[in-house]
């Protein structure tokens, strides 16, 4: 098999990396993906940074190791803070790419009341804090750490009262200040987007960066000569450290849109 051809490896803490994934894989129909979710260890957020390093760095092996991959995507803001420069140090022969809270597309399309969820870690590196500081004296932002959000989601559809009720419990102070837009800075709270959305008035723009992320990937495939060939028919697998085919399933029905309607 040629370079080009080989699957490109995306990972998460959790489940929540396969909401990226979808952008991914329809953004670049021709590529291969292997998604792997760390469930085992999941979530990351509220782990320290130099746990989260080792865990993305031993996910990175495993899918060097068994799949062969060709680039390595963090779909994780937590394990993007903490781990990709490290990582982008320790493997300098494979594009590595991360995923990061998207306040700077919040602000680009106008937004002036601007709310940030995202897990404490995320909100406790540099990496968000530089952001914060460039655009928070110009524009109201509002940072909201989630404790338990990624963990209640991970859970699946048993957990949608705790979540609707944490959502609720985090988001409602914020309803007086007339937010216009939200970035979801964790790869899970896509997958409760509605339910977010409904905690507020006047419906605000939902930002993920996912869309940028996906031409990002693509651009630099095809700079290094590694985009897949056009004919190439579109093949997505799942992995996870908890390899149970329950497990796996959860997987492929969150992806499509079986799971937290």
């Amino acid at each position: 098999m040629n370079k080009n051809q080989e699957p490109i490896g995306v990972m998460d803490s959790g489940v929540g990396g396969t909401s990226t994934l979808k952008t991914l894989a329809k953004m670049l129909p021709h590529e291969d993906f292997v998604f792997y979710g760390d469930s085992k260890n999941a979530p990351y957020g509220e782990r320290s940074k130099q746990a989260v390093v080792h865990l993305t760095n031993n996910v990175f092996n495993d899918l060097t190791k068994h799949h062969h991959i060709k680039a390595f995507v963090i779909a994780c803001n937590t394990a993007t803070s903490s781990a990709k420069s490290e990582l982008v140090k320790m493997h300098p022969n494979l594009p590595i790419f991360g995923i990061e809270p998207a306040l700077k597309q919040a602000v680009d399309n106008g937004g002036q009341n601007i709310a940030v969820m995202a897990t404490p870690l995320t909100m406790s590196l540099p990496k968000y804090n530089r952001q914060l500081d460039k655009y928070q004296s110009s524009h109201r932002i509002f940072s909201v750490p989630c404790p338990g959000l990624a963990g209640l989601i991970e859970g699946g559809s048993k957990n949608l009262p705790q979540i609707k009720a944490l959502v609720h419990k985090l988001l409602d102070p914020l309803k007086k200040y007339h937010i216009d837009s939200v970035v979801l800075g964790c790869t899970h709270y896509p997958y409760i987007r509605s339910i977010i959305s409904h905690e507020f008035n006047d419906q605000p723009a939902i930002y993920t960066g996912y869309d940028g992320l996906a031409r990002y990937v693509g651009y630099q495939l095809k700079a290094k000569g590694l985009a897949a060939p056009k004919d190439q028919k579109q093949i997505i697998k799942f992995t996870s450290s908890n390899n149970t085919p329950q497990q796996i399933k959860f997987y492929s029905d969150m992806y499509h849109g079986k799971i937290l309607k």
